[in-house]
């Protein structure tokens, strides 16, 4: 029986794993912003890791188009247990050829959560981030993404519309809208400017997925996430890895900082 302490992901209602898993590393080492470079796991050893995170507990799987390979290796190895868990990915961004490429048509957000579906291999995506260029406001203002994404909200395509920004006045804008039902904050003891964000949302019941908690690797978990999950409007933290052990690790302490909390 899963004892994890839980918080409810505002107004959705799920109710993830204060950890969520970040498929990142497993699709994609170029461009990074990591102070270490990486390989890729094997399609043997990807299937295994991606296995052992949910049986570890963790039961919030987030990635995106510009992951490189991330969403079709989730697709191929998690798609049998497709009912255990919170499946989560980005419109706006894709990677090729070695740079990324921004896009927020509806035209383009339509065929990206198509692709989405097909290489997940899925019927339906639970959370959709708009993936911000950081120019957030002119993304939400002049651009078709959110309006295209109500309108596969109401397909059925997808369950619940988020947004990940990098700028405080563009997740405030975001929550203004009334449209968007979570946010992806970066937030951790080394930058907090996102703390009036996630007061804002949790006032007006949206969720608040922390991204980069860690710091890119530059904070110890044991620092960085009980500090993270003090904010009780903070329902998880996506963490990137490819050590399960590790991952293990940080779901313990995340388990310990909000029984204590």
């Amino acid at each position: 029986m899963d004892e994890t302490p839980r918080r409810r992901l505002g107004r959705t209602g799920l109710t993830p794993s204060p950890i969520g898993f970040g498929a990142f590393k497993i699709g994609r080492n170029e461009g990074i912003k990591y102070e270490r470079g990486y390989a890729l796991p094997d399609e043997e050893a990807c299937g295994r890791l991606l296995n052992e995170v949910l049986d570890l507990g963790i039961d919030l799987v987030d990635t995106a188009p510009a992951y490189g390979s991330s969403e079709s290796r989730i697709g191929r190895h998690l798609s049998s247990r497709r009912d255990e868990f919170i499946l989560s990915t980005k419109v706006g961004e894709t990677f090729e050829d070695g740079r990324g490429r921004f896009d927020f048509s509806a035209e383009a957000v339509r065929s990206s959560v198509a692709r989405s579906l097909d290489r997940l291999a899925t019927d339906r995506l639970d959370l959709v981030f708009v993936h911000s260029d950081g120019n957030d406001l002119r993304v939400i203002e002049e651009t078709g993404v959110l309006d295209a994404l109500v309108d596969l909200k109401e397909r059925g395509d997808l369950r619940f519309i988020g947004f990940s920004g990098k700028t405080v006045d563009g997740h405030l804008r975001a929550i203004e809208t009334g449209v968007v039902d979570c946010l992806m904050v970066e937030y951790h003891p080394l930058d907090e400017r996102q703390a009036p964000v996630i007061e804002a949302a949790t006032a007006g019941d949206l969720g608040i997925v922390v991204k980069k908690g860690l710091g890119s690797g530059r904070i110890p978990p044991a620092t960085a996430i009980p500090r993270c999950l003090d904010r009780h409007g903070v329902a998880t933290m996506v963490v990137g890895s490819l050590d399960a052990a590790h991952l293990g690790q940080n779901l313990g302490i995340a388990r310990a900082a909000l029984a204590t909390g």
